[in-house]
């Protein structure tokens, strides 16, 4: 019996503390402590306690990392107060040693009923998808629900559309229009129903455009002759607009390689015959993200005499057609303003023996003119 009691009394202060919270330097002999009632402010999102000692500085705590300094020395703002059982604690680092620690939300239910492998991710576009399992230790007639919610406007929106595994247990949700959410940071949470327990509840937080799958890109153009070719393609998103593309490239008989760029086009000179295809990923996020899927490989016969494609085919002769059209305006223009308004023949001059303006025009006295000005009177006004 001593050497239980003897056990007990040698027993550290951190044993006393939950597993993953560090062992603190903590005066439990003062009955004074310098914080008392600890507690969470929800409403607010603030972890805040009454001060009682002298103390200089305090820092914050979440689940033994680091948060963040106290204000004023008396609370400390929480952004994100997560849904799960978590451990919020606070230390004295400059002052008279303390620290303490709450729980918040306490635990209620199993921790292994609740749903696991939580994942979301956004594709196709217009697509949003979440997923996750069934709780190793749920009861037989769990049922899970999923909801986003807006970290800044705490907004929320239900799932719409669930899959249910053979048993009916909701498994995974799907939403069809992103372009209604917010790029802002976004909660995916999931919670659990039983009959008799309660269920704890599942949470992942991230960005849309983190979590965006890009689609294969679109090919909108191409063409080719024997000295060059040009294919264009484009990616569609919501969310992002800066692309990293990796291109995959065979050229005849030889084995295919790869090429990362940043421009949507392609071009290459003395092309022969080769096949290429395309994928993309967010060049902000490249770091981490995944490739999104190769777009449907294209085939390039590059042979001299190759056809333009229908789009330069048809610009070409639009082009052609109006400058027909403008030579045959200018002509007939010309013949019309010839007719409309003839040349008027010019007097030799007698002094210099030259025609002025140095233009002739032939007159013959014999050809029936259009308009016959007979002479009625002759002055002769002087000779020089």
């Amino acid at each position: 019996m001593a050497f239980v009691c003897l056990a007990v009394f040698l027993v550290p202060v951190s044993g006393l503390l939950p597993p993953d919270h560090d062992p603190y330097p903590i005066d439990i002999s003062d009955p004074d402590p310098p914080i008392k009632n600890l507690r969470m402010e929800p409403e607010r999102k603030r972890l805040t306690w009454d001060l009682h000692g002298n103390v200089s500085e305090i820092m914050c705590f979440i689940n033994s990392k680091a948060f963040t300094k106290a204000r004023k020395k008396t609370y400390c703002s929480i952004p994100d107060l997560s849904c799960q059982a978590t451990n919020y604690s606070i230390k004295v680092t400059k002052g008279q040693p303390f620290s303490t620690w709450i729980q918040y939300p306490s635990q209620e239910g199993n921790p292994r009923a609740a749903a696991e492998n939580l994942t979301c991710w956004v594709h196709d576009v217009d697509f949003l998808t979440c997923s996750w399992a069934v709780g190793r230790e749920a009861p037989r007639d769990v049922q899970y629900h999923l909801y986003l919610e807006n970290l800044d406007s705490y907004e929320k929106w239900p799932c719409s559309q669930y899959r249910a595994d053979e048993q009916g247990t909701n498994v995974q949700c799907r939403f069809h229009n992103i372009s209604v959410f917010s790029k802002d940071l976004t909660r995916f949470l999931v919670n659990g129903t039983g009959s008799g327990s309660k269920i704890p509840c599942s949470e992942t937080t991230d960005r849309l455009a983190k979590i965006e799958v890009l689609a294969a890109p679109n090919i909108t153009s191409r063409w080719c002759n024997q000295s060059y070719s040009f294919m264009q393609w484009q990616v569609r998103s919501h969310l992002n607009d800066d692309f990293k593309y990796e291109l995959q490239i065979q050229k005849g008989t030889e084995l295919a390689y790869k090429q990362e760029i940043y421009k949507a086009f392609l071009e290459l000179n003395n092309p022969g015959t080769y096949t290429v295809q395309v994928r993309a990923r967010d060049a902000t996020f490249s770091h981490y993200k995944p490739w999104g899927p190769w777009s449907v490989p294209q085939h390039f016969v590059c042979e001299e005499g190759a056809r333009l494609p229908v789009w330069l085919t048809s610009l070409l002769i639009a082009l052609g057609t109006l400058l027909a059209m403008g030579l045959v305006l200018r002509f007939c223009r010309f013949s019309v303003m010839q007719k409309l308004f003839p040349p008027i023949p010019h007097m030799k001059d007698h002094i210099n023996g030259k025609l002025q303006n140095g233009r002739t025009m032939t007159w013959d006295p014999d050809q029936d003119s259009q308009e016959e000005c007979p002479v009625a009177e002759v002055q002769v006004l002087g000779e020089t």
